[in-house]
């Protein structure tokens, strides 16, 4: 089979397991009320089934397992570590959504699944020594993990642009494949576009309205996905030119949510407000604000990232580190102007952001 059929198959296979599945997990979670109640810091009016993630997940690893074992005979220590990264950071997801979790064990929860994956996938030297490269990868991995988190917090909007970022990683292997890292390249491609199907084959279900949500579990594995292929993707980048700086790639590629959770969580700060707590203050809420549609933040949130995936594709193209700072300068300025007009958007602070809310309810 020609190898772009075989990532076309691969991508529709995980859209149609994902798309079939969520119906079952639809019922599942109704059943077992796993389920979202609305709150004052929510979007939804009604109880919303929680268990997206799992769905997600599942048609996932069938993909990952299947295809890779058969098409590359890849399943290694190095695959069978990383799915047990990602099936750690799913099952500490689900406690969450069920019972919830203090911040304390759900960072325990995170550093293990990134340990998991950084011993496993020999990465505790990519940016030299160890003690440089193993707490940069940990604020990298844990920082995206809750970033992604953060970010879901409106219909379809997590869910369409974590496929958008799929498909980036895909274009991002296709790119830099050459005949010494093609096995590598391979399979983070393969990976990519199981990942990318999954989540788009959610996607339907997700919309506005949604019928069900993601979830800690959904979200975090989300994080976990993307913030390793942005290792992955970016060792083997530097590695083939011989240049580090081609690390800012994943960071170029991932910087919508970089910016979102640095524009909540220095707007809470400066106002005085909680910074752990959930919310309506995040990038995605000032823009629905902004133009009163759901639909059309999600779109407008799509738009941006499909934007940085072709810029991306482009700067690999020309293989230009000078564009490649360039480009990385430039969308963090824009950035800073875009975070700075929707600071001037009115937000809806719920009581459970308020540090001292007797206080704040006096002045």
């Amino acid at each position: 089979m020609n190898i772009v059929y075989k990532y076309f198959a691969v991508f529709v296979l995980g859209f149609l397991v994902v798309y079939s599945l969520t119906p079952q997990i639809i019922k599942l979670a109704l059943k077992w009320n796993f389920v979202d109640n609305p709150s004052a810091r929510k979007m939804h009016k009604k109880a919303v089934p929680l268990m997206g993630g799992v769905s997600v997940f599942i048609g996932f690893l069938l993909l990952v397992s299947i295809v890779i074992v058969l098409n590359l005979h890849a399943m290694n220590m190095r695959l069978m570590g990383y799915l047990a990264g990602a099936f750690l950071i799913l099952v500490v997801g689900i406690i969450d959504d069920r019972n919830g979790m203090k911040p304390f064990p759900k960072l325990l929860g995170q550093l293990g699944a990134c340990l998991i994956f950084v011993y496993t996938n020999d990465m505790s030297h990519v940016l030299g020594h160890v003690w440089v490269s193993i707490p940069i990868i940990l604020l990298w991995m844990i920082g995206l993990m809750n970033a992604f988190n953060f970010l879901d917090n409106m219909d379809g909007v997590l869910a369409g642009m974590s496929g958008i970022l799929g498909l980036g990683f895909y274009a991002i292997s296709f790119i830099t494949k050459t005949p010494e890292i093609a096995h590598l390249t391979s399979i983070i491609g393969l990976m990519s576009m199981a990942f990318a199907g999954s989540v788009l084959g959610f996607l339907p279900y997700n919309f506005n309205p949604a019928k069900i949500f993601l979830g800690d579990a959904g979200s975090m594995f989300i994080g976990y996905f993307l913030s390793t292929m942005g290792l992955l993707s970016g060792n083997l980048m530097s590695q083939s030119k011989g240049n580090h700086i081609w690390f800012l790639i994943p960071v170029l590629l991932l910087s919508f949510a970089t910016f979102d959770i640095t524009l909540v969580s220095y707007t809470r700060r400066r106002d005085g407000r909680r910074i752990s707590q959930g919310g309506k203050d995040h990038s995605t809420h000032r823009i629905g604000n902004a133009t009163g549609s759901t639909k059309v933040t999600a779109v407008f949130v799509y738009i941006i990232n499909i934007i940085l995936v072709l810029v991306t594709i482009l700067v690999l193209q020309m293989d230009s580190t000078l564009l490649l700072v360039f480009s990385t300068i430039l969308f963090a300025v824009v950035f800073i102007f875009l975070g700075r007009k929707l600071d001037k958007i009115p937000v809806v602070i719920p009581h459970n952001q308020l540090k001292n809310p007797a206080k704040q309810e006096d002045k």
